[in-house]
């Protein structure tokens, strides 16, 4: 369980690196914040609606978008949601993305809406950034056709059946989602709480660094690259003298494991891409990390569109919302990291992941009362979903105002350092030249 968990975390954080380097993409370049600046027009509408609290039903509306409550509060909420989930990408490097949908769900967005749109942030934040990483030099096209292939299979299928519970049982289908949100955040707050308590009694403040990973071939690894079941598929030849082997059939199963998950939870699947690559198939970190990186801006574009948004269950303005606060909030948590302890980080990341956690458990009774297979009164249930709320969002706010203020408090700090950067920057190309 213990390198299930690792390997999930390093997934995380490559997946992490990958955002804050397309934020950053995005903010230095003059064409791209004007395209953004286009994008995202029509959030001024909302913006001008705010005093009648209502929305036109051409812009983020009910009858434009699906059934889901809209209020002035879940449109800026959204802005907040995506600055709190860039402050911990940035901040921890690992986990922002698996506290948005949950978030979302808090503000009164349905379920397979939150799902939906969180998908399309995710393509709108790649298209935007850029459509190519400089990781992918370690692609493999065979790996990745087949893993594409997989994915796109699975893609469909989460979202068939996010769309059938919905239309059979709108409540069933925020059921499901929370309870598998549950699930997920519930094992990873708890490893991350322990990882943090393991850190502050070995007083290791840089255990969390994102570097290396699990090279060492598993047993599972050996027995399926051993398989010969066409089409085989070889690879990592920069790793292994000859490269290795394996199945294109099992690549295509793991992404349609992949695929399945992303488009059930509405995240980049990049968390299960790397156990099943590096523990399952045998297949080195490096390759992974490139791999994985393309199939999300694949995954996310297919799902969120094919899916999700031609049938009316993605949410424009909020996907907008979330896009310009977490480019916001991921420059100042990458920033911030040079400023703060490690075991400062880790503590704080393990909070917002429980926080998630509780916040979808706490809303689970009220569903199940919906649903007649738990007998509470409607006050009740509702109080206990609050209360998951207000967890929630009291976490993740201390959170963020922990970080936006320990940055306020040392930018002199920080631009000192720039500053000295700078000046040494210019000295070696004075030297060389």
């Amino acid at each position: 369980m213990k390198n299930l968990y690792t390997s999930l975390m390093y997934a995380a954080r490559a997946h992490a690196q990958w955002e804050i380097e397309t934020s950053r993409n995005i903010i230095k370049n003059r064409k791209k914040l004007l395209i953004l600046f286009i994008m995202a027009l029509p959030l001024l509408i909302p913006a001008m609606a705010h005093a009648a609290s209502t929305l036109p039903s051409f812009v983020g509306g009910k009858a434009a978008f699906g059934p889901s409550f809209f209020s002035p509060t879940t449109f800026y909420g959204s802005i907040a949601v995506g600055v709190i989930a860039g402050l911990i990408t940035g901040c921890i490097g690992a986990g922002g993305g698996f506290v948005i949908t949950p978030a979302l769900m808090s503000l009164g967005v349905k379920g397979i809406l939150a799902v939906g749109t969180d998908m399309f942030h995710i393509f709108a934040k790649a298209i935007m950034g850029t459509t190519l990483h400089k990781k992918m030099g370690n692609v493999h096209i065979g790996l990745a056709v087949a893993f594409l292939v997989g994915s796109g299979l699975g893609v469909t299928g989460g979202g068939m059946i996010n769309r059938a519970l919905y239309n059979f049982n709108p409540v069933m289908s925020d059921f499901v989602i929370s309870s598998i949100y549950v699930v997920l955040l519930g094992f990873l707050g708890i490893f991350a709480l322990s990882e943090y308590l393991g850190m502050k009694k070995r007083s290791q403040k840089d255990s969390g660094d994102a570097h290396g990973g699990p090279e060492k071939m598993t047993a599972l690894g050996a027995k399926l690259q051993s398989i010969n079941l066409a089409p085989m598929i070889k690879f990592d030849q920069h790793v292994v003298p000859g490269g290795r082997k394996i199945s294109g059939f099992f690549v295509a199963i793991c992404g349609c494991v992949t695929g399945f998950l992303a488009s059930i939870l509405g995240v980049g699947g990049g968390f299960v891409t790397f156990p099943m690559f590096v523990y399952g198939l045998g297949i080195s970190t490096g390759t992974t990390v490139g791999t994985d990186i393309l199939q999300i801006i694949f995954t996310a574009g297919y799902g969120s569109i094919a899916q999700y948004a031609i049938y009316g269950y993605v949410f424009y303005t909020l996907a907008m919302g979330m896009l310009l606060g977490s480019l916001f909030g991921i420059q100042i948590g990458a920033i911030t990291t040079k400023v703060v302890p490690g075991t400062q980080i880790k503590a704080f990341y393990a909070l917002a992941i429980l926080a998630g956690f509780v916040n979808r458990l706490f809303a689970l009774p009220e569903k199940l009362t919906q649903m007649g297979y738990l007998t509470l009164s409607t006050s009740a249930a509702a109080l206990i979903t609050k209360i998951g709320v207000w967890l929630f969002f009291g976490l993740v706010s201390i959170f963020a105002f922990w970080i936006i203020s320990t940055f306020i408090r040392n930018i002199p700090r920080l631009r000192a350092e720039a500053a000295e950067d700078y000046d040494v920057n210019m000295g070696k190309g004075g030297v060389s030249q």
